[in-house]
């Protein structure tokens, strides 16, 4: 039997899971019969009580009761918009709030969110929180909400919302423009859920009752929505959000200081295409206001992945980056714009000059993306401007579940390019089952990819499967993973090739009668690697105990046992001139140890610490997470690793250090300043990152950000830059 014969089999084999779901919870969302002033206060206009969202499950301390304070939640709508009231009830107004930063994380403040699953498929939804002090947060939810990845913060788009604080209770007001989201005008259900965070009380609720060991955002965990009245009709939607920027920019090369100053425009376009399907439009797009990414100290032998931050790449960014699992995948959208030398490996980048991006629900159960964006050539490097495009289509089939399929190519057409250094194509097809059972108990994905590519025809394939079981108290996980060695997704992220990875794993939730202790978790890991023909290269066991307690604090105890063959030369220390080599084996042994202290405190603390065998040496080390909030001016917060190698003759041992302090100040809930100090000494570098956002109008901001590397040992400047950008967001 062939591997896509297998894979398909498996498919219609998980046809036979059949699972019941207790009575959908039930909320109404009325016509609105006066205007609605978005100010907080629920006395003004109509709002029918009757048949809201209502009786809250705890979710956190305990999954099997109700709320300790309730909270409410009503809904209207006009032509144009939905509208929504809230009541959060409370013992006082002692609110814990992170800053008043816009998109703040749920844990760490008193918050509500909204979750809308507008198509009713159990796989995406609309985001949309609001604080006590009027502090909001959008967001996208993919994958159905089963893990952390599935939630995407960077997404943006115009609403509005204030809040109001009573004495035992808060309340809010939204409105939702339907040209901000996506829904199906024909469906008179929406798929909804909402949690709380009430930190002051220690006590997370939702609306919707959902075991404390699934993800609290699960989609496999709604209630109904019901319309009592007609669905607004589609209308046009289209935004254009241009830009303008202003860049004094200074790079030192070889002693010298080179410096230039120059402006930039272009812009983004938005146009709503029916109810479910969105255009979105670049020309020359800039990113510089994106938030940098956090350094780690790497002491891996596999590239590290940095999730998308850029808006243009987020909305249903699942349809083109959910293939594959997260170090299989056939599609990453951060390689757009960079072209690697196959001769050195080398990497240079070639600025995105215009893109198209089409996607969203053709119907209620199919889901359609097109992507092209066109990046510009280097002369200098002999780089042909590259065309980069993908669709894919994904087909609802059985209850939640859907099959997908996908096509990546990247390709150039220029004559004159040295094909020694750069491929003229490399193409990707593949498809993906991706499994939810209706009661969330089974979940998981099968999938099969193949690559193309011009100096090599025939190509190669990777599959993979990924099974979990999880119920009250246990959980089964199955996972493996196969990469042919001629498999090749210059457009994808694949970790490593030519290997047959093994992984299940089985975790044991218990609930202790205790006045301390919430949960404990009990994982048993095994991960084995070989190359086709059964060579050993990789084999962990990993052990893991995980206290979680009622105050919200954590505590971990970790082991791994791991047996390493190196199939190429590796430094450890990544500073070393000197590496260890291919073919070498080695035994490793670590032991880890976390705490996490109680979030709802204004000062946060955690810390880690590692110790054990470590190739051929020993690793000694700890990383470290402090905080503190400052109420309504923001928070500080300081993270800290340090790691010592010490290894024997000929090769060196190494200190290395990473250092991280942030300030994020808060001024007012539309000036925000955000530092960002990073020494790392493994990459000869401090960086400074300093971004003053002003967001003068719903959805329009004014950054200027400052930018400045050095040497780890401040003897020399690398490079400087300051940069002002200016964008606006204009619905026609």
């Amino acid at each position: 039997m062939n591997k896509t014969s297998f894979l398909f089999g498996l498919i219609l084999c998980l046809n036979t899971i059949v699972s019941g779901q207790t009575q959908k919870r039930q909320a109404h969302i009325y016509p609105a019969t006066d205007r609605v002033v978005i100010d907080g206060d629920l006395s003004e206009g109509e709002w029918k009580e009757e048949n809201g969202a209502t009786d809250f499950w705890q979710y956190f301390p305990s999954d099997s009761s109700n709320a300790k304070f309730d909270t409410e939640i009503y809904f209207q709508y006009d032509d144009e918009n939905l509208y929504v009231g809230i009541r959060c009830y409370s013992e006082d107004d002692k609110y814990v709030l992170n800053s008043l930063k816009r998109d703040y994380r749920a844990w760490s403040n008193d918050n509500l969110t909204l979750v809308f699953d507008t198509f009713k498929d159990g796989t995406n939804a609309f985001v949309f929180g609001i604080t006590p002090y009027g502090v909001r947060r959008e967001a996208l939810i993919s994958g159905g909400g089963n893990e952390r990845d599935d939630f995407s913060s960077s997404w943006d788009n115009k609403w509005y919302g204030e809040s109001r604080m009573g004495e035992g209770f808060w309340t809010a007001e939204l409105l939702i423009p339907f040209k901000s989201i996506r829904f199906d005008q024909d469906t008179k259900v929406w798929g909804f859920n909402s949690y709380r965070f009430d930190l002051q009380n220690n006590e997370r609720s939702t609306w919707v009752q959902i075991p404390q060991n699934q993800m609290i955002m699960n989609l496999g965990f709604t209630g109904d929505l019901i319309w009592k009245g007609d669905v607004p009709t589609s209308k046009r939607n289209l935004s254009i959000i241009p830009y303008l920027t202003g860049t004094t920019n200074k790079v030192v090369e070889d002693g010298a200081a080179n410096r230039d100053q120059f402006g930039g425009f272009g812009g983004d376009a938005k146009i709503g295409l029916g109810s479910g399907l969105n255009l979105d439009l670049t020309i020359n797009p800039d990113f510089s206001q994106v938030e940098v990414d956090e350094q780690v100290t790497d002491l891996n032998r596999f590239e590290i992945f940095f999730p998308e931050r850029r808006q243009f790449f987020l909305e249903n960014a699942d349809l083109f980056g959910g293939f594959g699992f997260g170090v299989l995948n056939p599609f990453f959208s951060r390689r757009i714009g960079v072209a690697k030398d196959t001769i050195d490996g080398a990497s240079y980048s070639n600025p995105i000059l215009f893109g198209a991006r089409l996607s969203g629900k053709l119907n209620e159960d199919t889901r359609l993306g097109l992507l092209t964006i066109q990046t510009a050539a280097d002369e200098e490097f002999g780089l042909p401007s590259y065309n980069y495009s993908v669709a894919t289509v994904q087909k609802k089939v059985f209850n939640r579940s859907n099959l997908g399929f996908i096509v990546v190519n990247k390709e150039h057409f220029d004559d004159q390019a040295d094909a020694n250094y750069y491929t003229k194509y490399n193409r990707v097809v593949g498809s993906d089952f991706n499994l939810f059972s209706a009661d969330n108990r089974w979940s998981g994905k099968l999938f099969y990819h193949h690559s193309f590519s011009d100096n090599n025809e025939r190509g190669g394939g990777q599959h993979g499967a990924d099974i979990s079981y999880t119920r009250d108290r246990y959980k089964f996980n199955w996972n493996h993973q196969m990469v042919d060695d001629e498999f090749d997704a210059e457009v994808g992220f694949i970790i490593r090739k030519d290997a047959f990875r093994l992984n299940p794993s089985a975790t044991l939730f218990i609930f202790p009668e205790s006045e301390k202790i919430n949960r404990i978790d009990l994982n048993i890991g095994y991960e084995q690697v070989v190359q086709p023909g059964g060579k050993l290269l990789d084999r962990n066991l990993n052990f893991k105990i995980e206290n979680r307690y009622l105050s919200t604090a954590n505590l971990e105890l970790e082991a791994n046992l791991d047996y390493v063959l190196l199939t190429g030369d590796f430094d450890p220390t990544g500073i070393d001139e000197i590496s260890l080599l291919e073919g070498e084996e080695f035994r490793n042994a670590q032991l880890e140890l976390a705490y996490r202290s109680n979030n709802n405190k204004d000062f946060t603390y955690g810390a880690r610490l590692i110790g054990g065998k470590f190739f051929g040496g020993n690793r000694y080390g700890f990383r470290t997470n402090l905080g503190y909030r400052l109420g309504v001016l923001g928070a500080l917060s300081l993270t800290a690793s340090y790691n010592y190698l010490d290894r024997e003759a000929p090769y060196s041992s190494a200190s290395l250090f990473l250092l991280g302090p942030k300030f994020d100040i808060t001024f007012t809930k539309k000036l925000f300043w955000t530092t960002f100090l990073q020494y790392n000494n493994q990459s000869d570098n401090f960086n400074i990152n300093s971004r003053l956002q002003w967001r003068f109008l719903p959805a329009s901001d004014m950054f200027l950000v400052y930018t400045d590397n050095y040497y780890s040992d401040f003897s020399a400047n690398k490079n400087r830059a300051l940069v002002m950008k200016v964008s606006y967001w204009l619905n026609l």
